[in-house]
């Protein structure tokens, strides 16, 4: 019962934190161009991955995204949740997110293409 219950509070706060982080990358056209060219996908760490190869341009756009997401899942831990566990449910929840033709990591690490069928999550996720 209380690890549902802080699996609650987890997920009401990580949704604030990452929905801010998430507005603000979108508005990044390189990043933008990168997500819909299947460069860089959802990691179920709640952070955002490159798929394949990338050039320092795209490895310093995703870093500093996954700076500002840390940094926001920093702000939004406490009351007996981690940064991680943070991270984690921002994850589940940005997965979720993804629309069909984007990229998205599977559980197993595998880098996935969204079809029009829900992504597949970590059974974890709420």
């Amino acid at each position: 019962m209380k690890t549902l219950h802080i699996t609650a509070l987890i997920a009401v706060a990580a949704a604030g934190a990452f929905v801010a982080t998430a507005a603000r990358a979108q508005r990044d056209p390189a990043y933008a161009a990168a997500r819909s060219a299947g460069q860089v996908g959802e990691q179920p760490d709640g952070y955002l991955g490159i798929v394949g190869n990338p050039t320092p341009e795209l490895r310093a756009t995703v870093n500093n995204i996954n700076i500002q997401r840390k940094a926001a899942y920093t702000r939004q831990a406490g009351n007996g949740a981690t940064v991680e566990q943070m991270a984690f449910v921002a994850g589940c929840n940005l997965i979720a997110k993804t629309s069909p033709g984007e990229k998205y990591q599977s559980p197993s690490g595998e880098w996935l293409t969204r079809g029009a069928d829900a992504p597949t999550r970590d059974p974890r996720c709420v």
